[in-house]
């Protein structure tokens, strides 16, 4: 390191303090200061995410425990939640792409993150009455959305703060790291709910009228449940997480070069946040029926809608240095690889978050019931089942297994090639996606439906370890085929689009239950994973293709 290199290097950064000067790249910066400050910001990045997918999950969960507690909602009215949830989540992870440069990255992860004590408190108070109307609960898990967003700016963010030869392995911890959010949130909200964690001022107990359960077990009928600290309860994280992320993590004004100040920075997060409600809340006005909504737009016309509208306000109320971000985020669209591999990630994280949303309540639905003919022959799905799994005992495993096995999908596709990797786990979906279908089929029409449920889950758990090593492969796909600068951008655009996972598959899977043929979301599933194992042959794998990326 030459004297101007070591004049220009700064010797220790103050805790959330701006740095000016920032290297990765330089080997001498990177062993002096870089490697601290860049490792500092991840690992308190990591906990922030992770809180973040599990206010964004959590209504997987709780509409499994209103359900038991004998919330007045049928099960399509809970299958929504989870739905709007998946959606709004999605659809904030498109302008929060922008708000690292817009920002910078201390600024952004604080707001973001202090931003969940909303939906937390909200969702706490709502739960606290039953007699409340739906889209009460509706609006909650709305709002529970901003957490699906902050994954777009979180790893934006770390991106920025690590040289290119250590891109995947930062990237890969805090993705997957955060992506145990889910799990963390399937195992923590079953267990705060049996004890009055708040005492007085956490309101009063309700009665199970159903069965449920925990990680270690069955929890009995007529047992007192505290469901609102599903809410509150992530109080205990996140305001010593917000306060963390606003005294521990650094803005790098090399990437946000106009934050112009704290407060002129969080009135940007704020517009841009705002912004995107307003188009996933007029387009879930016009697709859920009356009478929340008016019920005019199906779901196929819905979530099209939404997303382009977002761009759409994102791109007119433009200002500043937002236009020139805007316009390379739009630039990625007249490439055809964009679009390929935006469908490639709905088959690999599409599928991991949308199960890790549909499965508790899919659990509690069909093997939950004894499903018996009446008299004239006639299906009936309205019976407890006394041997009924619980739901909040075994859902947790999925995206638990999922989450793990991640990185082992970036190790094994840096090996032998991110495409491949696709191939194969497409392939193993296709076939376990038919093979639930079919045990679900059979459970639906058994008086007895526990006794498919081992091969069920050893099935979905298949098929969310499929998925997360394809979360590995297919990021590191976009790294091959992309460079540095349109990467990002292209990563940023299919998260988005693949988290609408979140709402396809609980509505997909929830109408398919209330028409008695559960299995054909299971079918339709693996159609389209099929066609997917065929568009990845067809760009990046058969003879003569124009990038060959095995």
């Amino acid at each position: 390191m030459n004297a101007n290199t070591a004049a220009r290097a700064p010797q220790s950064a103050p805790s959330g303090a701006d740095i000016t000067d920032w290297r990765p790249e330089d080997e001498a910066f990177w062993a002096g200061t870089g490697k601290k400050i860049a490792y500092r910001n991840l690992w308190i990045s990591v906990p922030a995410l992770l809180c973040g997918f599990a206010v964004w999950g959590m209504w997987g969960i709780i509409t499994v425990q209103m359900l038991n507690l004998g919330f007045p909602f049928t099960q399509a009215e809970l299958f929504t939640l989870t739905a709007i949830a998946g959606l709004a989540g999605a659809t904030m992870r498109i302008p929060a792409s922008f708000l690292i440069r817009l920002a910078g990255g201390r600024n952004t992860i604080f707001l973001t993150t202090s931003m969940l004590l909303a939906p937390a408190i909200g969702t706490g108070i709502v739960l606290q009455h039953p007699e409340w109307p739906l889209w009460s609960f509706q609006l909650m898990a709305l709002w529970s959305g901003v957490g699906g967003g902050n994954f777009a700016s979180s790893m934006s963010n770390i991106s920025t703060f690590f040289p290119k030869r250590l891109q995947g392995t930062a990237l890969g911890l805090n993705a997957g790291l955060g992506n145990f959010g889910v799990t963390a949130m399937q195992i923590v909200i079953p267990l705060v709910m049996t004890v009055g964690l708040f005492g007085s001022f956490g309101g009063e107990s309700m009665t199970l009228v159903k069965d449920s359960g925990w990680i270690l077990g069955k929890i009995t009928a007529g047992t007192p449940t505290w469901i609102q600290n599903a809410g509150f309860a992530w109080l205990l994280s996140l305001v010593p997480l917000s306060v963390i992320c606003f005294f521990g993590m650094n803005n790098l004004t090399t990437v946000s070069p106009a934050i112009g100040g704290t407060i002129p920075a969080f009135l940007k997060i704020i517009w841009l946040y705002t912004l995107s409600f307003v188009p996933a809340g007029v387009g879930l006005y016009l697709y859920l029926p009356k009478p929340t909504g008016l019920g005019l737009l199906n779901m196929w016309v819905a979530m099209p809608l939404i997303v382009v509208s977002t761009l759409m306000v994102l791109k007119v109320t433009a200002f500043g240095p937002m236009k020139e971000a805007i316009a390379k985020q739009f630039s990625i669209f007249s490439n055809k690889h964009t679009w390929s591999l935006t469908l490639l990630y709905i088959v690999t994280f599409g599928s991991f978050i949308g199960f890790s949303m549909a499965l508790p309540l899919a659990i509690t639905v069909i093997f939950g019931i004894s499903h018996v003919p009446d008299a004239a022959g006639v299906m009936q799905h309205t019976l407890k089942n006394p041997n009924a799994p619980s739901a909040l005992t075994f859902a947790w495993i999925g995206p638990f297994v999922g989450a793990l096995i991640r990185p082992v999908g970036g190790w094994v596709s840096d090996k032998v090639g991110g495409s491949i990797v696709t191939q194969i786990i497409s392939a193993i979906m296709v076939v376990a996606s038919v093979a639930v279908g079919y045990v679900m089929l059979l459970a639906y029409k058994s008086a007895t439906p526990e006794q498919y449920f081992l091969v069920f889950m050893v099935l979905f758990v298949v098929l969310f370890a499929a998925s997360g090593i394809g979360n590995g492969s297919t990021f590191r796909t976009i790294g091959v085929i992309f460079d540095r600068q349109q990467a990002g951008p292209v990563l940023g655009w299919t998260s988005a689009i693949a988290a609408y996972g979140a709402f396809i598959a609980p509505v997909v899977i929830g109408a398919q239950i209330k028409a008695g043929t559960p299995e054909n979301a299971m079918y339709g599933f693996a159609i389209f994973y099929a066609l997917c194992l065929v568009l990845n042959w067809w760009f990046y794998l058969r003879r003569g293709a124009e990038i060959k990326n095995p």
